[in-house]
């Protein structure tokens, strides 16, 4: 029963994480062996692909830019180069060929090492890869890039959690508490009424008995 009343919480959060981790920006140091171009099929409606190059006519079918990189463990990583436009998420991408062109440049040189800016998943079972939104030269394989943005945004979501949720329960307090004591106190009136009515009734019943069998008190 407590699991029951928690579960619309339960999914809320889990829903959230799910939307945060897709969504907000993650770095990836690899070191980039190459870029491609592969013409694509894209249902209008498919949330793991973004748009066409800005100025250029959406269709069905279309070319995506990738780049190859492979990580310090020699693990292959590829990233799809699209534009986000205006739109969702608001990345405000709009320099895929210039991302392109830096990722040829730094392909040049194997012992150089990249932090790839990116949001979303790479699921090869459904051909989904992550955003590449920009990338910078690194000193090494080792480098760690703290995750400023995500922590401060982190961060303020649960400061306007908090605010809503202490607004919430202030606002209930003052009016929907008083009302529900309301409700429950002229329910217990009418059931003591009802109650009163039913014991007046049965003492009448049992007075009618007695005084037509005789019985005795």
């Amino acid at each position: 029963m407590k699991f029951a009343k928690h579960l619309p919480a339960i999914l809320l959060f889990v829903f959230g994480a799910v939307f945060l981790n897709y969504f907000l920006p993650q770095n990836d140091v690899v070191r980039i062996v190459g870029v491609d171009m592969k013409r694509v099929d894209i249902d209008k409606d498919d949330p793991f692909w973004d748009r066409a190059d800005i100025g250029t006519n959406e269709g069905a079918t279309r070319d995506v830019r990738f780049i190859n990189t492979e990580t310090p463990k020699g693990r292959t990583r590829v990233y799809r180069n699209e534009d986000t436009g205006w739109g969702f998420p608001p990345y405000f991408k709009f320099n895929s060929s210039d991302v392109t062109a830096q990722a040829q440049a730094l392909a040049k040189d194997d012992d150089q090492w990249v932090a790839v800016r990116h949001y979303g998943w790479r699921i090869r079972m459904f051909s989904i890869f992550p955003n590449a939104t920009s990338m910078k030269r690194v000193s090494g394989p080792d480098v760690f890039i703290f995750p400023y943005f995500n922590i401060f945004f982190i961060g303020l979501l649960l400061v306007l959690w908090f605010m809503s949720w202490r607004a919430i329960r202030r606002w209930k307090a003052k009016r929907i508490d008083p009302t529900l004591d309301k409700v429950g106190d002229t329910i217990s009136d009418a059931a003591r009424e009802v109650g009163e009515t039913v014991e007046e009734g049965s003492e009448k019943a049992r007075g009618f008995w007695r005084k037509l069998f005789g019985s005795p008190k």
